[in-house]
C-alpha cells in the first residue's frame, strides 16, 4: 500500500469513528460541515483526495483537530516529527506550502504548523469553530495577516494571535519567502451543535 493510500485509509477510519462518536449521520455531517454527502461517502471509503479546507471544516464540525483526522495510534510518550515527514496539506500556486507537523493530545489540543508563503501568495481560511485561537510567529520574511477584513503586517521576529472564528487570510509580503510557525489552539470538548 502506498503512503498516500495508507494516509487516506487513516483519514477515512478517523472521520467515520469521529462521526459515529458524535452520533451524526452522513447527511447531518454533510450539512453541518458544508461538504457534499458524495464527498463524505467517498472519503469514508478512502477514495478521493480531500483538500485542506474540507479537512478543516470536518475537524471543526466534529470538534477535533485536523491532525486527529490524519494520525494513526500514538507511538509512545515522546513523539519527534521531522518537518519533511509531514506531507504538505496545502500547496500554493507559487510554491508555498503548509505542513501540519503535529498535534498535542489532551482535552484542548494544539496543532503545530510550518508554513512557507511566497511573495503575493495567499491562503484564505474559513472561520473555525468558536474558541479556536491561532498564533503565527514569523521566522523569516514578512506576511500580511488579514483578520475580518483588517490587514496586519507581521515581520520576522514578530508573533500575532487572533480568534480564528472569523474569516482570515495569510499572504506572503515583501520580496522573499515568508517562513512561519502557526499554532492552532482548539477549545476543549466537542463542537456545539449549530
Amino acid at each position: 500500500m502506498t503512503e498516500t493510500a495508507a494516509a487516506l485509509r487513516t483519514v477515512a477510519n478517523n472521520v467515520r469513528a469521529a462521526r459515529t462518536r458524535a452520533g451524526l449521520s452522513l447527511e447531518e455531517l454533510s450539512r453541518r460541515a458544508q461538504v457534499s454527502k458524495g464527498a463524505l461517502v467517498g472519503l469514508e471509503k478512502a477514495q478521493g483526495n480531500p483538500n485542506l479546507a474540507t479537512l478543516v471544516r470536518l475537524a471543526d464540525t466534529l470538534g477535533i483537530s485536523v491532525s486527529a483526522l490524519m494520525q494513526g495510534p500514538s507511538e509512545g510518550r515522546v513523539r519527534i516529527v521531522s518537518a519533511d515527514a509531514a506531507a504538505p496539506l496545502w500547496t500554493g500556486g507559487r510554491g508555498g506550502e503548509a505542513r501540519l507537523v503535529l498535534t498535542t493530545s489532551g482535552p484542548a489540543p494544539v496543532e503545530i504548523w510550518r508554513w512557507r508563503l511566497e511573495p503575493g501568495e495567499e491562503y484564505p481560511s474559513h472561520p473555525h469553530q468558536a474558541g479556536v485561537v491561532e498564533t503565527v510567529s514569523v521566522i523569516s520574511g514578512r506576511m500580511t495577516l488579514v483578520v475580518d477584513g483588517a490587514e496586519h503586517t507581521v515581520e520576522a521576529g514578530q508573533t500575532a494571535t487572533f480568534d480564528g472564528d472569523t474569516t482570515h487570510t495569510y499572504r506572503g509580503a515583501g520580496a522573499e519567502s515568508c517562513h512561519l510557525i502557526m499554532t492552532v489552539h482548539l477549545p476543549p470538548g466537542p463542537a456545539a451543535a449549530p
